[in-house]
């Protein structure tokens, strides 16, 4: 475990989702803006308040059915219905009696709505169960569009888990119509139970399952493991507490932000029309450094991230998207990602040379718990300790 400043500590406890386990021994520092090396201007965004009374808000999406709604993620169980600034009063879904929300890393964490949800009405949320479990379920909505059916819910996974924090849980249908989930090594400290390079267990992975398939729920066929090897569901393998992740509306590129142990945070980058099996290095390496060993660790085989920073600029990356909406164009084509403990945002673009650039973007001094992405596009930026939902804009 990592010794954190006594102010820290007390933050992260009452307010923190994603902050991983390991920590410096100084408060994290504002970094140095970074230029793309191609001379062009920095990038700069500014947030637009869109709505705040929130409780701990952890996602935000918007489903494919044109009524023009977000849907926000509350830790402690809700889904809260947003639209033209103002919050329903009832939820859409209240999942509290079935969640532990226990340590900082637990509770409700994700929602996808299926791409025909409109015909169907299906929708899928991740949670740590009371038992500890990892959990994805699936539901319905009810005859009223703004209520779930709570009766229509189904355990599809159940991971068990011998520790309260890195639980992964993003959810997200890529291009290909598949649900990927997203889960933690499991928890405590350097990946304890080797979860990460064990192809054979579900933890430390990004998981690619057919909700349309027999039930529970089928193997596409094109899985890398789907004829053995490893676990049939394994799409890549090799993390440590993946804590959202984004396919590029655009190119069906996969972003992936990993949480890192003591020193460093990463963002991994998986060219769409790939075949999936690629192995992202926990916990051989943390970020683009030796992990176990220290050094001299072989790479042989391994995808290093394609940015990552020190703990000198925060403690806990948290994951974005890649900005393809028609409002700001001066933002298109950059992915855009934070830290939890520095409220920094960062865009990553790549310059004349293909080399990846982080640009720092805006000091936000806000405790973001994730992005999340509205149907044309545009991006919001959810802020866990203020309760408050932002929309990105170009400064």
């Amino acid at each position: 475990m990592r010794r954190v400043p006594t102010v820290v500590v007390a933050f992260l406890v009452m307010l923190a989702m994603v902050a991983c386990d390991g920590g410096s021994d100084s408060p994290a520092t504002t970094p140095t803006p970074r230029a793309p090396a191609d001379g062009t201007a920095a990038l700069q965004v500014t947030l637009e308040k869109v709505a705040s009374g929130f409780a701990k808000p952890l996602y935000l999406v918007e489903p494919p059915d044109g009524s023009g709604r977000l849907f926000v993620v509350e830790q402690a169980g809700k889904i809260r219905i947003l639209k033209d600034g103002a919050i329903a009063a009832q939820p859409f879904l209240d999942a509290g009696s079935l969640i532990t929300t226990g340590g900082a890393e637990q509770g409700l964490l994700g929602l996808a709505f299926h791409p025909k949800y409109k015909e169907n009405g299906r929708f899928f949320i991740t949670y740590t169960a009371k038992n500890g479990d990892n959990t994805l379920a699936e539901y319905r909505v009810s005859s009223d569009a703004a209520k779930a059916d709570p009766a229509s819910g189904k355990v599809l996974i159940a991971i068990p888990d011998f520790a309260a924090n890195h639980n992964g849980g993003m959810v997200a249908f890529g291009p290909d119509g598949y649900l990927y989930l997203s889960t933690g090594d499991g928890g405590q400290g350097g990946d304890p139970k080797a979860n990460g390079q064990n192809k054979n267990a579900l933890l430390a992975k990004i998981l690619r399952i057919d909700v349309n398939g027999p039930a529970p729920y089928g193997i596409p066929p094109t899985n890398p493991f789907a004829r053995g090897g490893g676990k049939a569901e394994v799409w890549d393998y090799g993390f440590r507490n993946p804590w959202r992740f984004s396919f590029d509306r655009k190119t069906g590129d996969l972003w992936v932000a990993d949480v890192g142990q003591d020193k460093y945070e990463e963002v991994n980058f998986e060219p769409a029309g790939g075949n999936g099996g690629l192995n992202y290095g926990w916990n051989t390496m943390e970020g683009t450094h030796c992990f176990k060993p220290s050094e001299g660790c072989s790479q042989k085989g391994l995808v290093l991230p394609v940015s990552d920073y020190s703990h000198d600029d925060g403690c806990s990356v948290t994951g974005g998207y890649v900005y393809r909406g028609a409002k700001e164009p001066k933002l298109e084509g950059a992915y855009f990602f934070t830290d939890y403990c520095g409220g920094v945002i960062w865009a990553l673009t790549r310059d004349s040379t293909g080399n990846w650039q982080r640009t720092e973007v805006l000091s936000s001094k806000l405790s973001i718990s994730s992005f999340g992405e509205d149907q044309s596009g545009e991006l919001y930026v959810v802020s866990q300790a203020d309760g408050t939902i932002y929309r990105m804009r170009a400064n």
